[in-house]
């Protein structure tokens, strides 16, 4: 079964393109916005979540402290997307407990990469 993947971002170009990236390894769905984000979540519950931190309405940073305030979302990794490469919102995503963030436009390879870390930690890799 494939793992599952939330993915969040109000620009339709940005969630086409993580479809594609991520779709033929994993089951990825894409929302617009946080608000959709959340609603999605009260009845899914992902293995992974990428959120743009831009967004109208609910920022990526609101949508990660409701993220860890629900019970059951508390524990999932959340990998944050920045068109912003200061460190300060990179320290910010760290300290409302995301586990990663990249910054826009990321290299395939490398989002291939931290969604692998993210999804398969390496207590759990059986190849090195």
């Amino acid at each position: 079964m494939k793992k599952k993947i939330l993915v969040i971002d109000d620009e339709l170009t940005m969630t086409t393109l993580l479809e594609f990236f991520l779709s033929n390894k994993y089951d990825v769905t894409a929302v617009n916005s946080g608000v959709e984000a959340e609603a999605w979540l009260d009845s899914n519950l992902p293995d992974l979540i990428i959120s743009d931190i831009q967004m109208d309405n609910m920022n990526g940073f609101t949508l990660l402290q409701n993220i860890r305030q629900r019970g059951y979302t508390k524990h999932t990794p959340i990998i944050m997307l920045s068109g912003n490469a200061e460190s300060k919102e990179r320290i910010k995503s760290y300290k409302l407990g995301a586990q990663d963030y990249l910054t826009k436009p990321f290299n395939p390879e490398e989002l291939d990469e931290v969604v692998k870390k993210n999804l398969y930690p390496i207590h759990y890799a059986n190849v090195w």
